[in-house]
């Protein structure tokens, strides 16, 4: 069965639905598989209009969301309202970000979509409500342990056509990475990456 991706909304006042918005008026030209985002409908109708972009947004639950894309850009709506302006975070960016991810993992865990795509947080302002971990990346391990009762090791990779990186470890100063870094810590990430990619090779060959 085909699953659409789950899209976060990221830090609202950013340029998180700007990508969101140009990228499905680019869906075409850029063959992208479809997708839904996770947000107040409301601030995603206010961006459009603003940034003067003709994108039908359309309220729907996640399984609705494959029939929409064709013609409107699908937003499976969170309770937290969004009344953060672009360029100006206020009280309700830090929960809309955080609920838009939870509910893409949980998404994700359910079956109802295929993977997730995040859109850029702002550090500072979930910092300022308690947020604490260093980042995406080990608010997800969290969020999947929590789903599974497993501990993960989080591995993050940059990449880009002509190359993609793996860093050994994430989020840490780099006075503090040579008492951090390990021969077992080298092998677990070099172990997961090689893993993942393996699965990505198997997906893409079907």
């Amino acid at each position: 069965m085909r699953r659409p991706l789950a899209l976060t909304l990221g830090e609202p006042a950013g340029i998180g639905p700007d990508i969101t918005l140009a990228a499905w008026q680019r869906r075409d030209e850029l063959h992208l598989p479809p997708f839904y985002l996770l947000a107040d409908p409301a601030c995603l109708a206010r961006r459009a209009e603003r940034l003067g972009l003709d994108v039908p947004v359309r309220v729907v639950e996640s399984d609705g969301a494959l029939a929409a894309f064709a013609t409107a850009l699908p937003v499976v709506a969170l309770s937290e309202q969004v009344t953060a302006q672009p360029g100006e975070p206020d009280q309700s960016s830090a929960p809309a970000a955080i609920a838009s991810i939870r509910r893409a993992v949980a998404d994700v865990f359910a079956g109802r979509a295929h993977a997730m795509v995040t859109n850029p947080i702002a550090k500072a302002v979930l910092y300022r409500t308690g947020f604490a971990e260093p980042g995406h990346t080990e608010y997800l391990a969290r969020l999947s342990e929590e789903a599974t009762g497993r501990a993960a090791h989080p591995v993050m990779m940059l990449w880009s056509p002509e190359l993609a990186v793996v860093p050994v470890t994430i989020h840490l100063p780099v006075r503090e990475v040579a008492q951090r870094l390990t021969g077992d810590l080298i092998v677990d990430a070099t172990d997961i990456a090689a893993s993942e990619a393996a699965a990505v090779e198997a997906v893409r060959s079907k």
